[in-house]
Parts: structure tokens; sequence; C-alpha cells
């Protein structure tokens, strides 16, 4: 049997690729996989215990098994930190899910959540700082797993919205080149009183970042760049 491997971030660059064909017996593991990829890639063998694997959008165990055609992503530890050019790429499920490459669209955002009845308007924007532990930074690029972040990010916002309602949440994040002191992810939330919207969130912004497949890398003055892998992936 066939299996699509997606590899991102710094498992990608153990690969030295994103996609893969990897032919294996019928009735193979994750395991099987593992030790398949661990003799053909000595690279990624030190990564392994650092990623998440994913079967078709989900995550997995180390035993689960594999069917012909599965598509198994790798996926190193996210950021934490925070279509075509310039659209949004919007979930219809939730409405208000979204990533984008290009500038983030504010007043748009700010438009999908607001309601004559929400008096509590809040927008929190992620920006690209200058520097990290004392190296100057140009810009970061982010990378995303797009269907799996798009179906996390949808969870995130319906989940919220049914604990803190009558409460309306929008989360966006860029994909591609941002420079410094550009936005990187914008969370706006909308309710009748504040609190309910803070806390929605703050909530967001924290799920976000420990269950959202999308990574960083960061560029520096000196022409280096490296990968921001800090939190490992959660089950939602």
């Amino acid at each position: 049997m066939k299996i699509q491997l997606l590899a991102f971030a710094s498992a990608g660059d153990a690969l030295g690729r994103s996609r893969l064909v990897v032919e294996l017996p019928d009735g193979a593991s994750l395991a099987d996989l593992r030790s398949r990829l661990h003799r053909d890639y000595p690279d990624l063998r030190p990564l392994w215990e650092r990623l998440a694997v994913a079967v078709d959008g989900e995550l997995a165990g180390p035993e689960a098994p594999l069917a012909d055609g599965a598509e198994v992503a790798l996926l190193p530890p996210v950021s934490g930190g925070s279509g075509p050019a310039g659209a949004s790429v919007v979930t219809e499920a939730a409405g208000r899910a979204a990533l984008t490459e290009g500038p983030l669209n504010i007043e748009g955002i700010l438009e999908t959540v607001s309601a004559d009845g929400f008096g509590a308007v809040l927008l929190f924007l992620g920006t690209v700082r200058d520097n990290h532990q004392g190296q100057s930074v140009e810009r970061l690029d982010y990378s995303a797993y797009e269907a799996m972040a798009l179906a996390r990010l949808e969870r995130i916002v319906t989940e919220l919205e049914q604990a803190h309602g009558p409460l309306r949440l929008a989360i966006v994040h860029r994909l591609g080149p941002v420079p410094v002191g550009e936005a990187s992810v914008a969370i706006a939330a909308a309710s009748p009183h504040r609190a309910a919207a803070y806390e929605a969130s703050r909530r967001a912004l924290e799920r976000l970042k420990a269950e959202v497949p999308i990574w960083k890398r960061e560029h520096y003055a000196g022409g280096e760049a490296a990968w921001r892998e800090e939190e490992p992936l959660d089950r939602p």
C-alpha cells in the first residue's frame, strides 16, 4: 500500500522535502512507517520523539493502523508565539476562522463579530518583534498544515462561542512572510459585556498556540534562520 507523507518545518528539513510517497506492506502501522523512515532518513531520528503524528488530519498514537492512501503528517512542536494572495480562505462552518496570505484586513475581521447588541468589541493583534534572544529579527515566515489548521481554528471558535455566549469570535492567522511590525494573527471577540470578550480572547490565543499546526521560521539580520518549535501539539 502507498502512504502520502507530509513533513512540516524541521521534519521537512530532515527529509529534504515536504511530500513523499512511502510504500508499506498491507496492514502496516505508524510504528512500521517510523522504522522505514528511520532507516531511510537518519536525520529524522533525533527529531522523532518531539513529533506529533496525524493520520488523515487527526492526531494518532504510535501503533495506529494505516490504510492504503492514508495521509500521514509529521508535526513538530508549533511556534507557540504568537487562497490567492491577499484574500482570506474562510471556512464556512464557523464562518470566522481563516488563514490568509498578505496583510490582515482588520476592519473586515471586526465586521464579522460586530452586532448591535454587543457593546464590548475586543481586538488582539500579535505582531512581529524586531528581536529574539539578543538577535535582530528581520521577518517571520509562517507555514501550516492548512486543512488541519483550519479545522482546529473552527473548533476553537465554535467551542468558545458556546462556552462564553452570547459571543462572536474570529481568529485569522497570516501565512507566508511577515515583516517586523506587521500583525501575524488577529483575534476579535464581541459580546454584550466585556468580561466574556476578554476571557474568550485569552483562551483563543492559548488554544491557538497549543492546538493549531502553524509554524514560524525566524530570519535574522545576519542571514541565519531558525524554526521556533516550542509547544507540542495538544489534542483538543
